[in-house]
C-alpha cells in the first residue's frame, strides 16, 4: 500500500539472497527503530522454557500513516493474557516496533522478530511487504493479520490476512451503492497502477446494473482536492454518487471542498479507513459533511457488541494509551490476536508453540472463530482465492455502514460476500 493507504500491485517475492542482505542491513538499525513493550524487550527474547515471544509493528510519529493504536493494543493484549492463562498456558512476551513507514524501518522490525525468535508477527501495519516478507519467510515466521497494505500479504504462503484489503472494500462499496440507487459513481482514486485496478473492481461490482463509473485520478498526497470534488459532483443530479478510495489524510482534505460545494443531491461514500467514527465526530457529526455518508468496512461497526471485549481490554490493560476502538487498524490487530489465541490453543500443551506448529494449524483450513468480528477464517487450499496475485485473500466479506444521527451504524446485520467480484464471476442471481 502507499503512504496514504492504497495497495500497490503485488511485487514479486524476493529470493534468499535479498532476504539475507536485508536482514543484515537491519541489524544496524535496530537500536533506533525498536520500541520494546512493557511485556519484554530484546533481552527478554532469549526466554527459555514455555515462554512465547510475539511481535507487532506499525508506524508512529510519521504523520498520515501512523497506527500507534495497533502496537498499544498488542501490549494491552499481552498484559491481559499474562494476567490469566497466558497464551495457551505459556507466558507471552509482546515486542513492538515502530517501522517509521520506511523500507529500512520495516526491514529492521522484521530483523528484530527473527533475532527475538518470535513465533509470529501479529496484527501489524506496513506498506513494505516486499521488504519484510522475504525476511519472515526465510525464518519461517508466520505473519498473522497484517493490515493489508501490500501485495505480498495476499500472496506469501506465510501470510494469514484477516481482512480483504482495499479490493474487497471497493468491490463492496460498489454493491452498497447499487443498493443505494446510484445511477453514476464518480470514483476518486490514486493516480497509480493500484488505483487503475480499483476502477476494475468497482466496474465489476456494478456490471449489468447500468450504473456509469466516472474515473477521477487524484494525487496521492495533496492539500487541495477542489478540482476532483467539482468533477465528482458535476451537475449534482439525483443519483450522482461520489466514492473516495483515497487514504485517510487525502479523504479528510477532500471533505472540505465537498462541504464548500454544498451539493444537494450527490451522495458521499467511502471505505472504512478513509474515514471512521472519530472522523465523523471531528467534522461535526450529523451537522458535518459526512452526514448520511455510506461506508464499507471489513468488520462490524464500532458500536457492535462484538467489540465489547476489545473495549474492555483497551480500558483495563491499555495503561492510559490512546486506543481508538473505531480504528480499523486496531480492530485488525484485535482480530489477529484472536486468531493467534485460537491457533495456539490447538497445539498440544505438552509441546512448544513454534512458528511451524502455528503454520500447521493455520494451513489445516479448520475454521477459526473470531467471535463475530469476521466470518470463520481458514487458510487451507479450499479457502484460497482463485487469483494469481492474491490467493491468500480468504476473507472476501464486508459490512455496509452509514452515518446516521452522527454515528456509523450498520445498514443491515451480517456480512456481504464480494468474492464473485474479486474473481470476475457473474453476479449472483
Amino acid at each position: 500500500m502507499t503512504r496514504n493507504g492504497t495497495p500497490q500491485p503485488p511485487p514479486a517475492v524476493s529470493g534468499r539472497r535479498r532476504a539475507t542482505a536485508a536482514l543484515a542491513a537491519s541489524a544496524a538499525l535496530l537500536p533506533a527503530l525498536l520500541s520494546a513493550s512493557a511485556c519484554g524487550g530484546p533481552a527478554a527474547a532469549d526466554a527459555a522454557g514455555k515462554d512465547v515471544t510475539v511481535m507487532t509493528w506499525a508506524p508512529s510519529g510519521t504523520g498520515a500513516a501512523d497506527r500507534p493504536g495497533m502496537t498499544a493494543l498488542a501490549e494491552a493484549v499481552g498484559r491481559e493474557l499474562n494476567d490469566h492463562d497466558g497464551l495457551a498456558g505459556r507466558k507471552v512476551r509482546i515486542l513492538t516496533c515502530n517501522e517509521h513507514d520506511t523500507t529500512d524501518g520495516a526491514t529492521a522490525c522484521a530483523g528484530q522478530a527473527v533475532n527475538a525468535h518470535a513465533v509470529a508477527v501479529v496484527g501489524s501495519a506496513s506498506q513494505y511487504g516486499s521488504n519484510f516478507m522475504p525476511i519472515l519467510e526465510q525464518a519461517g515466521i508466520p505473519f498473522i493479520g497484517g493490515y493489508g497494505l501490500s501485495g505480498p500479504e495476499f500472496s506469501s504462503p506465510l501470510s494469514y490476512p484477516v481482512n480483504g484489503g482495499l479490493p474487497a472494500l471497493v468491490a463492496g462499496s460498489g454493491r452498497q451503492l447499487v443498493e443505494a440507487g446510484c445511477k453514476q459513481i464518480a470514483l476518486i482514486r490514486p493516480d497509480t497502477r493500484a488505483g487503475d485496478a480499483l476502477v476494475n473492481y468497482l466496474g465489476g461490482a456494478v456490471k449489468q446494473t447500468g450504473i456509469k463509473v466516472v474515473d477521477i485520478k487524484a494525487p496521492e498526497k495533496s492539500n487541495d482536492y477542489s478540482q476532483e470534488a467539482r468533477r465528482a459532483i458535476g451537475d449534482d443530479r439525483t443519483g450522482n454518487c461520489l466514492l473516495s478510495a483515497l487514504g485517510a489524510e487525502p479523504t479528510a482534505n477532500l471533505l472540505d471542498p465537498y462541504r464548500r460545494a454544498n451539493p444537494k443531491n450527490t451522495q458521499l461514500a467511502s471505505v472504512i479507513g478513509s474515514f471512521q467514527q472519530s472522523v465523523v465526530d471531528s467534522t461535526g457529526g450529523d451537522n458535518g459533511p459526512l452526514r448520511g455518508a455510506y461506508a464499507t468496512g471489513w468488520f462490524p461497526a464500532e458500536s457492535s457488541p462484538v467489540w465489547d471485549a476489545l473495549r474492555t481490554t483497551a480500558h483495563n490493560y491499555g495503561n492510559g494509551a490512546t486506543i481508538d476502538v473505531s480504528d480499523p487498524g486496531v480492530q485488525t490487530t484485535w482480530v489477529a490476536y484472536q486468531v493467534l489465541r485460537q491457533a495456539a490453543g490447538r497445539i498440544d500443551r505438552s509441546k512448544p508453540i513454534t512458528p511451524k506448529a502455528l503454520q500447521v494449524i493455520l494451513d489445516s483450513g479448520d475454521p477459526i472463530d473470531t467471535a463475530g468480528t469476521t466470518p470463520p477464517l481458514g487458510w487451507g487450499i479450499a479457502n484460497m482465492l482463485p487469483s494469481a496475485d492474491s490467493p491468500r485473500l480468504v476473507n472476501t466479506s464486508v459490512t455496509f455502514q452509514r452515518v446516521q444521527n452522527g454515528r456509523l451504524t450498520e445498514q443491515h446485520q451480517g456480512f456481504t460476500d464480494v468474492r464473485w467480484v474479486l474473481t470476475g464471476d457473474t453476479p449472483p442471481a
